[in-house]
């Protein structure tokens, strides 16, 4: 008999870089961190802040991967988030169906999580803008997820069509989302 996927795969430890190595990026442009990369390392154009006044972000990433239309994962990686970290999730680009919303921006802020990036749709803008998480996404609509997995904290993922893994750092601004691997960081 074919087995399904197991309903969540978490690696416990992440490698996270030093705060001086973080806060040497941050406060910098997206474009020239790009520059430095050889052109290369921004998410999709289409991930872009909820609210441009407050897209300015810099963190370790932690990973998270969201079957399409599922959100477990990410609450999920509610027990894994330290502060700083950018909450980096995956939905394959899904757009019909929110990926997060209000109450779990909340959660992540209250964690110490300084932004969450998602390739997929939020909801609950009112609450969202109440919260103040900087949160990047590729579009709104009401729609609910589930919370049935399967997915991922941790793990490596690709967001926006880009390798991320948790570790690397997440730049970002009202341009968008640059990932500068933990390896290539200094």
């Amino acid at each position: 008999m074919i087995e399904g996927p197991p309903t969540l795969k978490i690696r416990r430890t992440i490698e996270r870089p030093d705060a001086e190595l973080v806060d040497a990026f941050r406060g910098a442009m997206t474009g020239h961190v790009v520059d430095s990369m050889d052109g290369r390392g921004a998410l999709d154009p289409a991930i872009k802040p909820y609210d441009p006044e407050s897209a300015v972000i810099c963190g370790p990433a932690l990973t998270v991967g969201c079957y399409p239309a599922d959100c477990l994962a990410l609450m999920a990686a509610l027990e894994f988030v330290e502060p700083g970290d950018v909450v980096i999730c995956t939905v394959d680009g899904f757009r019909e169906t929110a990926s997060t919303g209000d109450i779990l921006a909340g959660m992540f802020k209250n964690k110490g999580a300084v932004a969450l990036v998602t390739d997929g749709s939020i909801r609950d803008q009112v609450g969202i803008e109440a919260v103040g998480l900087p949160i990047f996404h590729n579009g709104v609509t009401p729609n609910s997820p589930a919370a049935a997995g399967p997915g991922s904290v941790g793990l490596p993922i690709n967001c926006g069509g880009r390798p991320v893994q948790s570790g690397d750092i997440v730049v970002g601004d009202r341009d968008g989302i640059v990932i500068v691997p933990q390896a290539d960081a200094p």
